[in-house]
């Protein structure tokens, strides 16, 4: 393909990012990819956060403007990368997260159950793949991994991958939160291939690990705060309760669209018929159910709905020890005596949880630093580095959630 035309979008992070290239074009006009303009990038943080409302199209334009960048940089390194692989790797990290649902990672195994988003995303791609006559079939090889050049899948799949590196530019400028802010330029710059893997020159690592930290930072004060995940327990309580009391012929449950088959029919097999499905849904489908089910009958579904359309949210608390079982059992009989509930009810009014976080995952994705003396460590390892070994161990926390 030769580009015939060429535009220009306005991002407010990065400043001016090019399109011109006739696939990329294809997919932006894709409605599978118009799709994520309707999906919230940090689901129900801008709870917390009001600037937040950023979409999944809108980051997917920021790591397709990273990557566009990291191949710029990786080529005038002497590394061979040609035009088809250049448009493919762009295609593939554009197209990264077009398996998410409603709500991103909040309802993630709660909406679509035994499905995960990065298998939605390959159907996805190969049923687009079909309407474009196999243009994605390259785009399709790196985002699996199945390409002679495992540099290119680290590039969209990796410790350093340029998904994760908008994201984390990107949310913590609408959030405001600047924990977040990475030298991403810096270590696009510090980018290299070396036995055709992706690694850092050291005089990246301080960047690298600004990185690392940043993204924990971030985790724990943003995706994890205990303001956003108890909105979010919220609407997973919700939809749980709806899959309960789902009965066809009730019709307080129907919200006249795919959400209905998805809570009353599905049965895990992601055919042709759900994968249409599914990429009609967004995130006003389901508000608009959560609209629906606050005027339901039952007590606990109405309850839950009309909380979290008003911001009265669970109250919750966050520790580093789990919940001792006999003040679970108390908080539980409180919000028994409270809103006269079945004691059967009460885990959608109290419940605990854990959440955790891991700083730097050595166990399948390494961070390798190439030395000038041609010397290979992976980050974790180097002497007085900010990142040991043991800072890969995951960081367990315990939450629990009330309605008061």
């Amino acid at each position: 393909m030769k580009a015939t035309k060429r535009k220009i979008i306005n991002d407010p992070v990065y400043g001016f990012i090019t399109i011109n290239h006739p696939l990329i074009f294809a997919i932006l006009a894709h409605p599978y990819y118009q799709r994520l303009r309707r999906i919230h990038q940090m689901a129900l943080a801008q709870l917390v956060y009001p600037g937040a409302v950023h979409s999944r199209l809108l980051h997917s334009l920021g790591a397709y403007h990273l990557m566009c960048n990291a191949v710029a940089e990786l080529r005038d390194k002497g590394v061979e990368i040609s035009e088809e692989e250049s448009v493919a790797v762009k295609a593939a990290i554009l197209l990264h997260d077009i398996g998410h649902g409603p709500y991103s990672h909040a309802l993630e195994q709660v909406l679509v159950q035994g499905v995960h988003h990065e298998q939605l995303s390959l159907q996805i791609m190969q049923e687009m793949n079909a309407h474009m006559n196999g243009d994605l079939d390259l785009a399709i090889q790196i985002f699996t991994n199945q390409y002679s050049k495992p540099f290119l899948h680290q590039l969209i799949s990796g410790q350093l991958d340029m998904d994760r590196m908008d994201y984390l530019s990107r949310d913590s400028f609408f959030s405001g939160v600047t924990e977040g802010v990475i030298g991403y330029d810096r270590i696009l710059k510090m980018l290299v291939v070396h036995n055709d893997e992706l690694m850092v020159e050291e005089k990246g690592i301080y960047s690298v690990e600004k990185f690392l930290v940043a993204r924990r930072q971030m985790y724990w004060q943003v995706y994890l705060h205990k303001t956003v995940l108890a909105a979010e327990k919220m609407l997973v309580k919700i939809l749980e309760r709806v899959r309960e009391i789902y009965q066809l012929n009730d019709e307080g449950l129907k919200t006249q669209s795919a959400l209905d088959f998805f809570l009353g029919e599905f049965k895990t097999e992601m055919n042709l018929d759900a994968l249409e499905k599914f990429c009609s849904l967004d995130d006003h489908d389901v508000m608009h159910a959560v609209k629906v089910w606050s005027k339901h009958p039952d007590k606990i579904l109405a309850l839950l709905c009309n909380r979290l359309l008003n911001r009265q949210l669970y109250r919750s608390r966050i520790q580093a020890e789990e919940f001792d079982s006999q003040y679970l059992k108390e908080k539980e009989e409180e919000a028994i005596r409270q809103f006269h509930i079945d004691p059967a009810d009460v885990r959608y009014l109290c419940f605990t949880g854990e959440a955790s976080n891991t700083l730097y995952q050595t166990k399948d994705e390494r961070i390798n630093i190439l030395f000038k003396d041609g010397l290979i460590k992976d980050i974790s390892l180097i002497d007085n580095a900010l990142i040991q070994q043991k800072l890969s161990a995951p960081v367990k926390k315990f939450y629990i959630c009330l309605l008061t």
